[in-house]
């Protein structure tokens, strides 16, 4: 088995607009970043070499980011313990706060590719009923192990 995640916002500005240029100037640093990470498997891309101009099905203002990795301490080792973690704590420079979860994770097989739609799926059961095994956000998983691990991971 595999971990799947979905990040999903609305950007506060057009992605070509300056005050979004710090986010948009290192999509790419991150993302092979995230490629050269260990555990890291896949993650959805257009011919940009990032998400951003996928549309989310329902829903064009969404931005995704949606990707598959060994497991969550891989996972938690970039979104935490690496550049990245700069990035996402200044988040909300280009994001709007959402009132609802935006982010997932999930389990799939080994060799499965998660579609958009089937990821959005994911991320409604979580908002309506809350961390499963079906579908969890970071508060369903041990933090001190993972952090334990991710760190031993770096």
């Amino acid at each position: 088995m595999k971990l799947a995640q979905l990040n999903v916002g609305y950007a506060r500005y057009p992605t070509d607009d300056p005050r979004m240029a710090e986010f948009m100037d290192n999509l790419d640093r991150m993302n092979a970043m995230a490629e050269r990470s260990p555990g890291f498997v896949w993650r959805m891309q257009s011919g940009s070499g990032n998400a951003t101009d996928i549309s989310v099905p329902g829903d064009p203002e969404m931005i995704a980011n949606l990707s598959v990795w060994d497991d969550v301490p891989s996972l938690g080792h970039y979104v935490f313990n690496t550049l990245h973690a700069r990035f996402y704590e200044k988040g909300t420079n280009w994001f709007v706060p959402m009132k609802t979860p935006h982010f997932v994770m999930w389990h799939v097989p080994d060799g499965h590719i998660p579609t958009l739609t089937e990821a959005m799926e994911q991320l409604r059961h979580l908002v309506e009923h809350g961390s499963t095994e079906q579908a969890f956000g970071w508060d369903a998983v041990d933090s001190s192990a993972w952090r334990r691990c991710a760190m031993a991971a770096g």
